[in-house]
């Protein structure tokens, strides 16, 4: 694991590369920190506010801001490498918007016969649980069938109905043109 020293040395160069404060950074970093390196959903306005990012999607709240959303891509992808480069172990941090790889099933929302999800998380008033090798009958929560798809990200759209969607190998998936599960 890097030293703090290395973390504040990162950070200082790559706001000072990409002209953005070193809170910025330090926003992006701690989020990203709790995404496992893998996601980050955080609050700055050098970002132009609430922004995203995941290997493949970047949104910041100043949208269509095309140089802006570059700008936090090359932070957040050098910093997601240099957070995923050493062997980390992960603890159970409830605070975290999205968690990838295993996770434990104890206190959890899903099924328990479903096991452990691929990834989970929680955005505004929406709970995600992705389980590839499941089809579950029915609960409580609907539950959709993705079929062949490999899901390998969540996001909320933006939207008048906020609708989520997925990222597969088949591009992006809207949740709503799924089968749920227990009408199948």
């Amino acid at each position: 694991m890097a030293s703090a020293r290395e973390d504040a040395d990162l950070t200082a160069r790559l706001a000072r590369e990409h002209g953005v404060c070193d809170e910025a950074v330090r926003a992006v970093f701690q989020d990203l920190r709790r995404g496992g390196g893998t996601m980050a959903h955080f609050s700055h306005a050098d970002f132009g506010g609430t922004s995203q990012w995941s290997s493949g999607m970047t949104m910041v709240g100043d949208m269509f801001n095309d140089s802006l959303e570059a700008k936090l891509n090359a932070i957040a992808g050098e910093l997601s490498r240099h957070l995923r480069a050493p062997p980390q172990e992960r603890a159970d941090d409830r605070a975290v918007s999205y968690r990838s790889g295993a996770t434990r099933h104890a206190g959890s929302w899903w099924l328990q016969e479903l096991g452990d999800p691929s990834s989970d998380g929680s955005q505004n008033d929406l709970r995600f649980a992705v389980f590839p090798l499941k089809r579950p009958r029915s609960s409580k929560t609907t539950t959709y069938d993705t079929g062949d798809q490999q899901i390998s990200g969540v996001s909320q759209a933006r939207s008048t109905d906020s609708t989520p969607t997925l990222a597969s190998q088949h591009g992006v998936v809207r949740v709503s043109s799924l089968a749920q599960a227990n009408k199948l």
